[in-house]
């Protein structure tokens, strides 16, 4: 039987069947490469959101060039010329962690650049495909599901803070400030800690239906804390009993610590540093699950 002016034919005929059945595109019909194409975004959905965040960076591509390469030179130039230079000739060159004092604050440093990333890519983009620019109801519209979404933003989001964690490790090393010779897996420390962390801000963000200043509160009331009090700057042990809480509840000090054992063989139980990696690796699951279920219910309202 030949296809019909629409490239279809029925699947009965197409089964040898007598009776009539459902009409199904003919092979490379349009409606047939319509299917194919279909079938492959639903299949790779989460990867076609990832180019999607990528094509847009170039939006903003000076700006994440810049601050990729000009934080570690500033804050690490800052740390080994200026501060550290103080703290060592007042304490020795290994009186803090038995390091100097730029090897201590380095890795620190590293794990705040990736939650830098998080808290710049998971809030006000965000909303932005909600409300501003709605982009992720078209996306719902075509063939992607709302988790693909989420799951493109995370992969686009982490291939960024991979880059900038490795140009921070990069000048780290130059500096002089990775005694050890397994420092390179601070890097995916880092990673952890900003995914960890911004996939919770990517959560919130979701159920932002206004911005009467809400990430702004975030910033102030727990991002400045806890870059304050999560034993960046100084051991969380220096800290009042009644503020080390902070610190103990705060991804950016687990990473911290546990980035701090790659980095120049800082000294801590095992359970500790297994610890460190189940805490962090449950706040990432717990908010890339909230974030794909709050995306779900609004986009399918």
């Amino acid at each position: 039987m030949s296809a019909d002016p629409q490239g279809t034919v029925p699947t009965s005929a197409r089964r040898g069947d007598p009776g009539q059945g459902e009409i199904t595109p003919a092979p490379g019909s349009v409606g047939d490469r319509a299917i194919r194409s279909t079938r492959r975004i639903r299949r790779w959905g989460s990867w076609y959101v990832a180019e999607h965040r990528f094509l847009s960076l170039r939006a903003y591509a000076q700006t994440v060039v810049v601050t990729a390469f000009g934080n570690p030179i500033i804050y690490l130039y800052a740390m080994g010329v200026g501060l550290a230079t103080l703290v060592d000739a007042n304490l020795g060159t290994d009186a803090v962690g038995g390091v100097s004092y730029l090897a201590f604050v380095a890795p620190a440093l590293l794990c705040s650049a990736a939650i830098a990333v998080a808290t710049e890519e998971f809030t006000y983009p965000i909303m932005l495909g909600f409300k501003w620019n709605p982009v992720f109801f078209a996306m719902n519209a075509a063939p992607i599901q709302p988790g693909q979404i989420i799951n493109g933003i995370v992969i686009a989001v982490a291939v960024r803070m991979f880059v900038a964690c490795g140009i921070f490790y990069a000048f780290m090393v130059l500096f002089g400030a990775v005694p050890s010779g397994a420092g390179f897996i601070a890097v995916g420390v880092a990673l952890l800690t900003g995914l960890g962390f911004g996939t919770l801000l990517m959560a919130y963000a979701a159920t932002l239906t206004e911005d009467t200043g809400q990430l702004a509160m975030v910033m102030r009331l727990i991002i400045l804390p806890m870059t304050l009090f999560s034993g960046t700057f100084f051991p969380l042990g220096v800290l009042p009993i009644w503020l080390q809480w902070i610190g103990w509840i705060s991804p950016l000090w687990h990473g911290t610590e546990l980035a701090r054992v790659f980095a120049y063989g800082g000294s801590e139980p095992l359970w500790l540093s297994v610890l460190h990696v189940l805490y962090l690796a449950v706040l990432l699951a717990f908010g890339w699950a909230a974030a794909r279920s709050i995306t779900a219910r609004r986009l399918n309202k």
